[in-house]
């Protein structure tokens, strides 16, 4: 669905937040790859989005995915308000863009709650982010089994 929305668009920036740790990743990532085709501009970062939309003021940005993002920025930041710091700094870019910015998120609290305090951190922020994300944007699908739920 997000690489349907961004279709239209000629200057497109898919900004990728997963790294090649293992080989199982890697063929994920070659995947994707072959999937979005050749008229878009790769980037990965995988912790300092904020920048890279700063940095990209006039393309549209496809963002892929928020949860690996925020499992990523927990994996680098030791300290819970340095999470929330570059939380921040990624909202605030956001606000701040005049393009089209897509992302993709994943909805984690829908489940049981983990049973671990560092699990239930990742839910927790995922949860609080993807909620701050949504009251920013102007249009929130939710997609299941594959069928869009337009929820603003």
């Amino acid at each position: 669905m997000a690489l349907r929305l961004a279709s239209n668009h000629s200057q497109k920036i898919f900004l990728a937040t997963a790294e090649a740790l293992d080989q199982e990743m890697s063929d994920r990532i070659a995947h994707h790859r072959l999937e979005r085709g050749n008229d878009w501009i790769t980037v990965e970062e995988p912790v300092f989005l904020g920048k890279v939309l700063k940095e990209n003021p006039t393309q549209l940005i496809l963002v892929d995915c928020i949860t690996l993002w925020l499992s990523n920025v927990m994996m680098r930041f030791e300290d819970q308000s340095q999470i929330e710091t570059e939380i921040d700094l990624f909202c605030e870019a956001l606000q701040t863009r005049a393009a089209t910015t897509i992302l993709v998120t994943n909805e984690v609290g829908m489940g049981i709650v983990p049973e671990n305090q560092n699990a239930r951190l990742f839910r927790d922020l995922a949860g609080k982010t993807n909620q701050r994300i949504a009251a920013i944007s102007h249009r929130v699908i939710l997609m299941v089994s594959g069928l869009p739920i337009n929820l603003k």
